[in-house]
């Protein structure tokens, strides 16, 4: 099983959810940057369980450890390793889930693929392994900030069929985003999110939502143009992340409506550099980067775990009606909001660390 990300900025990811702990090391991390647990924690906190009605009950603080990779609050250049540890674990509310597997989840093709899976919750299953991402990419951000100025913002954008008004993606700002518990900067359209969030919960049921995510100063010139082109890059990231089933970038399918005439980004002077006029694009041409904003979107689906009763089959072929226990998210989008802007940070850090490397070796 692979738990690895990256090419030159690599993490490495562990832990189950009702374990001991989630982690991450990360090979790779440029020497003499400073860093200690307040540059991670607040990532962390974002996407921490029990912040409000509207997310799962579990209480955990998710405090990040450093181990290594450290001394005197700079890097080293060596393996940065981070541990956080789980305090809330309850096994025994997946009891039943052993002889059933839960319908849309991972515990039937875990089981066929390695003869085995965790009994005690979802394991690497289970959206807590996005810890370690989050931790991995809070220090990638500040390196991004700290080199390049960039600056990553995600916002819940849709929850089921209710959608908010278009963002201003060139000055959104995460206060703006975390004013509302649904992390949606709309304020009228966020209370609506709620309240069918909240309904959905009573009800033992859940609903599915879209993220919208803008990556600015952005350099040009990031991304290799044929495979690893920079939209497949964040296309691989953002749909390894748990219950993700969709991703566009720029204007999406909805591009492929359009005549070329109107989807052609014509190009413009922008200071010293040429820009374009429109950003139907994404922020990428021929899978480089090309200065302008990188905008895309994530789709989730409903979390696959409810206690509305369900009919299905147990492992042996046996007709059953399933009424999952354990504390689940009704909703993932407001906690998934962090998960998809450090998965962004990671690509785009690996991405610079390889185009400097091709620059080095260039002026060789």
């Amino acid at each position: 099983m692979s738990s690895s990300f990256g090419t030159l900025f690599r993490v490495t990811t562990f832990g189950e959810s009702h374990g001991q702990g989630v982690g991450v090391v990360i090979d790779g991390c440029p020497p003499g940057m400073s860093l200690n647990e307040a540059d991670i924690q607040p990532q962390l906190d974002r996407r921490r369980p029990a912040q409000s009605k509207l997310s799962t009950s579990r209480k955990e603080a998710d405090r990040v450890v450093i181990l290594s990779g450290i001394d005197n609050g700079m890097t080293l250049g060596t393996p940065v390793a981070m541990m956080i540890e789980n305090t809330d674990q309850r096994p025994g509310d997946y009891h039943q889930m052993r002889s059933i597997p839960r319908p849309s989840h991972a515990d039937y093709t875990y089981q066929k693929k390695y003869g085995i899976q965790a009994l005690s919750g979802g394991g690497r299953a289970s959206a807590r392994e996005t810890i370690g991402r989050v931790a991995a990419g809070a220090i990638a951000e500040k390196f991004l900030s700290e080199r390049y100025g960039i600056d990553i913002v995600a916002w819940v954008s849709s929850v089921s069929r209710i959608e908010a008004s278009a963002a201003d993606i060139l000055n959104i700002v995460r206060n703006d985003v975390d004013r509302s518990g649904v992390r949606c900067p709309d304020a009228s359209t966020a209370q609506k999110m709620i309240t069918a969030i909240e309904t959905a919960k009573e009800a033992g049921d859940s609903l599915g939502g879209i993220i919208s995510c803008v990556c600015r100063n952005v350099p040009v010139g990031l991304g290799e143009p044929v495979f690893d082109k920079a939209e497949a890059m964040l296309a691989q990231a953002m749909l390894s992340i748990p219950a993700t089933k969709g991703f566009e970038i720029g204007s999406g399918f909805a591009g492929s409506r359009m005549h070329g005439s109107e989807h052609n980004d014509a190009f413009v002077r922008k200071g010293a550099r040429l820009g374009t006029a429109t950003n139907y694009s994404g922020g990428v041409q021929g899978g480089i980067t090309n200065g302008e904003p990188i905008v895309f979107k994530v789709a989730f689906k409903p979390p696959a775990t409810i206690s509305l009763p369900q009919k299905t089959v147990d492992f042996e072929g046996n007709v059953v009606v399933l009424e999952a226990r354990g504390r689940h998210d009704p909703c993932v989008v407001p906690r998934a909001v962090p998960i998809v802007e450090s998965m962004a940070a990671l690509v785009l850090v690996d991405l610079t660390l390889r185009q400097k490397m091709r620059a080095n070796e260039t002026l060789k």
